[in-house]
């Protein structure tokens, strides 16, 4: 169960990060226990309606755009025609939306293991969920570790890992032989992306993801930092990794037939700039 203080505020506190986040509550609107996990709605005085996984803030109507670009358009404008995506996790479908606003993208696959976080979403951030009818996708509620290794070779361009941290149905996201399946599956020249956690709080993770990656043989990296104002530090990342080469570059938008609300080519490009302390710690990885 996800509790509130007599003051009705929720406050998730991060031991392993020594901080604490909190947002105040109106009501809450719903909470199920799924095979997985469990889910709860809240109605916030600020942020709209917000999703809470296992005691964790997941989704808000108010900034979850900041994630949701991040993780789908970087990788797609990497790739120079990317038609065939597949989506790890998203159970939101945020993310599945911001994909299918590519004329390119013939099919997508979502696969998220709990169909209750779906649901929910339907229910309180419709907004989200406006692609989840449209012919190019496909809605799987299964195994996505599974999907992946079973995936056939050099069949999809581009793997979105839209997931939670790595604990619990998130842990085998983030290992060896996740990443070699997803190698396996994408064409020569197709990309991979992580939500990476926070630059600033989890970079042990996030060295060890990256080196993961190098190591069953992705090429060149792309570690993005964005704002994400309710997860641990405020500060994010999405981690790319491309098959057989290296990233030339990517391909511009106009961010008004987009119809985004952070992403551009500007933040792309300035994304792709990284602060000091990242590029310190990456200084040491193998090449």
């Amino acid at each position: 169960m996800t509790s509130l203080d007599k003051n009705h505020w929720f406050t998730e506190i991060s031991d392993r990060d020594g901080s604490a986040f909190s947002l105040r509550i109106n009501k809450l609107l719903e909470e199920k226990q799924s095979p997985f996990q469990h889910v709860a709605m809240y109605e916030t005085t600020d942020f709209g309606n917000l999703m809470i996984i296992d005691g964790c803030t997941m989704v808000s109507t108010r900034e979850n755009f900041f994630y949701h670009e991040m993780i789908a358009h970087p990788a797609l404008f990497s790739h120079p025609n990317p038609k065939n995506v597949v989506i790890i996790g998203g159970g939101d479908c945020g993310t599945l939306r911001e994909v299918l606003k590519h004329d390119s993208v013939e099919s997508v696959t979502q696969i998220d293991i709990d169909q209750v976080v779906t649901e929910m979403s339907l229910k309180y951030f419709p907004e989200l969920c406006t692609s989840n009818q449209d012919p190019r996708a496909t809605l799987l509620f299964d195994d996505g570790i599974k999907y992946m290794r079973e995936a056939a070779p050099e069949s999809i361009d581009v793997v979105i890992v839209d997931g939670t941290d790595p604990v619990g149905p998130g842990e085998g996201l983030f290992n060896h032989a996740f990443y070699q399946s997803c190698l396996k599956a994408l064409r020569p020249g197709g990309v991979l992306v992580q939500q990476s956690e926070s630059p600033l709080m989890h970079m042990p993770l996030l060295l060890e993801m990256r080196g993961a990656m190098k190591e069953v043989g992705f090429g060149a990296l792309q570690t993005l930092p964005f704002p994400q104002p309710i997860y641990p530090s405020g500060l994010w990342s999405v981690t790319l990794a491309r098959k057989g080469m290296g990233f030339d570059g990517f391909r511009a938008c106009d961010p008004q037939a987009l119809q985004t609300e952070y992403y551009t080519p500007g933040i792309h490009q300035g994304a792709l700039s990284e602060p000091p302390f990242m590029a310190r710690a990456f200084a040491g990885e193998t090449k």
